[in-house]
């Protein structure tokens, strides 16, 4: 009886991973496109009684490849690292004039630019000063429930307790100026719901503005 006791304190101790759930997220652009590339975050209304602590930094590596930043996006936490890498043949001139971190690199190619560290969330457009075309984006935040979407369009979060949350959707081709789009999720209870669906209207694709000027360079 005494084992039993310690298993069933052990496991109301731990209750919180037992009943974690996860949300998964589609993301269309209402013509049967799946959308990539577009952060999800899940808020929850109420603040967790107990602040998950956060995740060891990690060093992020953003490649050039036929004069293309790989990925387009790419997720960070606060005090994160990101390297800069080009894999071209062709040298490439990378720079940011973003409010959360100003930056700008000259790398060759092989080269790669020494670790730059992202220290402050917000979102930083960069680019290439020699191939206009070439556009890449640092998504840094401190929400836990934070997710990308691959090329099907899902996005999943996992290891959520219970509770309301609002759904926040960011993608860098929304048009300016418009609502964030969001949606409202309950986990657990008779209102569980384990799937959301996005419609999203993006912009044109900046990346298939290719600057034929720059392209002998």
């Amino acid at each position: 009886m005494r084992c039993l006791l310690v298993v069933a304190s052990l496991l109301l101790g731990n209750a919180w991973p037992l009943l974690a759930a996860e949300v998964t997220v589609h993301l269309d652009d209402g013509r049967g496109h799946a959308v990539s590339d577009a952060v999800v975050m899940l808020i929850p209304d109420a603040a967790p009684a107990v602040a998950s602590a956060p995740p060891a930094p990690a060093t992020h590596v953003v490649d050039q490849r036929d004069e293309t930043f790989v990925p387009y996006v790419q997720l960070l936490r606060p005090g994160d690292e990101v390297v800069f890498r080009n894999s071209d043949s062709t040298r490439h001139h990378v720079y940011s004039f973003a409010a959360i971190r100003t930056f700008e690199f000259v790398l060759r190619p092989g080269e790669s630019s020494p670790a730059l560290v992202m220290d402050k969330s917000g979102i930083a457009a960069v680019g290439c000063n020699i191939h206009d075309h070439m556009i890449t984006y640092l998504f840094v935040s401190a929400v836990p429930a934070i997710a990308l979407s691959g090329g099907d369009g899902n996005a999943t979060i996992g290891h959520l307790a219970p509770g309301r949350y609002t759904a926040h959707v960011w993608h860098p081709q929304l048009h300016p100026g418009h609502p964030q789009p969001s949606q409202s999720v309950t986990i657990g209870g008779d209102a569980d719901i384990g799937h959301l669906d996005f419609t999203l209207s993006l912009m044109p694709d900046p990346r298939m503005f290719m600057d034929r000027e720059h392209l002998d360079y």
